[in-house]
């Protein structure tokens, strides 16, 4: 197969660090606000102001829908990163313990290192070759101090689904804190919040949930917010005859003028996913990923990482190819087949030291809605073609 690529379309195969393309609706949504509205939600007392504050409002019960919450319950955040940080850094103190896994994203370990240097007992539950989480060395790891425990729902890179719900109800039973990193799969994978004993799901705006880059948000629990300090205080468009923060939801953790045309096109993004069906878009990922892990299992030099069956993962795959690096194969992909992806380590050194590919990494393709069977095809034939060369 020899593309030209003057002529040929992308494959685009970088879901798992943003979803492209989005649904029209999203930048739709966008324009007409930018066009339309304009105003700052809160801010003034115009009907432009009311119209933007209501577009917020809205956002905040299409989310709400899709986790099975209160809207009130929903933080805004420019993304899955600044969620996990007010969860952890505004819980955990000086001799706090707190678990995770070792197939964590550096948006997980990063405050967790830093929070151990300033006193906090980290353990770090070490995961199977395939990246899975047993609930059982969870339980074993837990102490008289551990505050929270931590975990993604699914790998970044090997895309491996925990076992949530099991890990929610052992650690609501401890009477500890449950914090999830969503980022993979708010959008794909039902996150009903209640059932699953989640008290903190930090979330993407701009992967699964079909929004702009620049948005996310955190779930949290009725009554946990007294326990966690805001990462900033500033002006929330409320309470603006008091000099101290409000200590109510959501604007305890929402200060400063918030990224309102973001949030009409995460709006958007999420009433596609609902109107859809959670389960229609899995299904689908789910066959693309199951077509490709067979197409792969054909061919000879290459090294797959994770659950050998797609039901057990998200639509992401890490692989390598003998003989050629992961950033030689992503330059190969690019320039002479049109396909783009991930090399490298993902931001998840832990994870591939978890896989046995650190420090090399590994070459990941993330399937998404938009993505069809032929580009699955056209993808292995390019590492056929790789393979041969």
């Amino acid at each position: 197969m020899q593309p030209d690529p003057g002529r040929d379309p992308i494959i685009y195969f970088d879901n798992a660090a943003t979803s492209w393309p989005k649904p029209p609706e999203m930048m739709e949504a966008m324009i007409r606000y930018n066009g339309m509205i304009g105003g700052n939600p809160g801010r003034s007392g115009h009907h432009r102001s009311l119209d933007a504050a209501r577009i917020i409002l809205e956002a905040r019960e299409a989310l709400a829908a899709l986790f099975g919450c209160d809207a009130l319950r929903i933080v805004f955040t420019k993304n899955a990163t600044e969620a996990l940080n007010i969860s952890l850094s505004g819980l955990l103190h000086a001799g706090d313990h707190v678990i995770t896994s070792s197939m964590e994203h550096n948006s997980v370990m990063r405050p967790l290192r830093f929070l151990e240097s300033q006193g906090v007992q980290l353990s770090v539950i070490p995961c199977s070759g395939a990246g899975l989480l047993n609930p059982d060395d969870v339980r074993a790891a837990m102490r008289p101090q551990t505050r929270i425990v931590v975990v993604s729902h699914a790998s970044n890179v090997t895309g491996t689904i925990q076992p949530l719900a099991e890990l929610g109800r052992m650690t609501r039973d401890q009477g500890m804190i449950f914090c999830v990193d969503a980022a993979q799969t708010a959008g794909v994978l039902p996150l009903p919040v209640e059932e699953m004993s989640i008290d903190l799901l930090a979330f993407s705006g701009h992967k699964s949930l079909f929004g702009p880059q620049g948005t996310g948000g955190l779930y949290i629990r009725e009554g946990l917010e007294k326990q966690i300090s805001p990462l900033m205080r500033g002006g929330t468009g409320s309470r603006s005859e008091f000099e101290r923060q409000p200590d109510f939801m959501p604007d305890k953790y929402e200060s400063g003028t918030p990224n309102t045309i973001g949030l009409a096109g995460l709006d958007a993004g999420v009433r596609f996913v609902l109107a859809e069906g959670v389960e229609t878009i899995r299904r689908k990922e789910q066959s693309l990923t199951a077509q490709f892990l067979q197409g792969l299992a054909s061919l000879q030099g290459v090294s797959v990482y994770g659950p050998p069956d797609a039901a057990s993962r998200t639509a992401v795959v890490s692989f390598n190819i003998a003989g050629v690096s992961p950033s030689e194969a992503a330059l190969e992909f690019d320039e002479r087949f049109r396909i783009m992806c991930r090399p490298g380590l993902h931001c998840a050194p832990a994870a591939h030291r978890t896989i046995g590919t650190f420090s090399q990494g590994t070459i990941r393709f993330g399937f998404g809605f938009f993505n069809t069977g032929e580009e699955i095809s056209l993808a292995l034939e390019a590492i056929r073609s790789l393979i041969k060369k």
